[in-house]
């Protein structure tokens, strides 16, 4: 299921700025994204980390392409890079994880990215889960309310 996407889009050239750091420090993880297919794709990138230890913690700093999600025209070549801080100890595989909308996840190649130092704690936005959770909820009374064929 992670190279569903490669037939339409393509992770080339995946490198990564380092293959060593400590907690709080950025690395960035770049490449190029070849469309082979002639129509515009959305598409968002992320960074994707496996690791045996159970944190496996990044924060995203920035995406090039800018935004969450972005256009790929067709039969082009897109450059992209994405920053990440690290904000806990490990020993991680790292790759680039391409989402195609309609067409699903691809991850790159990847490479092995040892982090050290003491973990990094970020509080827990309360007040945004609050707020996603009511409108949730919201939206759920309305569906129920019109369709309620479609909730049960």
């Amino acid at each position: 299921q992670a190279q569903l996407q490669s037939r339409f889009i393509q992770i080339t050239n995946e490198a990564i700025s380092r293959q060593s750091l400590s907690t709080g420090e950025t690395l960035v993880l770049s490449g190029t994204l070849v469309s082979l297919v002639e129509r515009e794709q959305r598409g968002w990138i992320s960074l994707f980390s496996e690791s045996t230890n159970s944190g496996n913690r990044w924060e995203i700093m920035a995406r090039d392409p800018p935004g969450v999600v972005f256009q790929i025209p067709g039969n082009s070549i897109t450059n992209y890079a994405v920053t990440a801080k690290a904000l806990e100890p490990g020993v991680y595989h790292v790759h680039t994880q391409l989402n195609v909308a309609n067409v699903g996840p691809g991850l790159g190649p990847g490479t092995t990215v040892v982090v050290e130092g003491e973990p990094i704690i970020k509080p827990i936005p309360w007040a945004m889960l609050a707020y996603q959770s009511v409108m949730i909820g919201a939206a759920y009374v309305v569906t129920f309310a019109t369709r309620p064929w479609q909730v049960i």
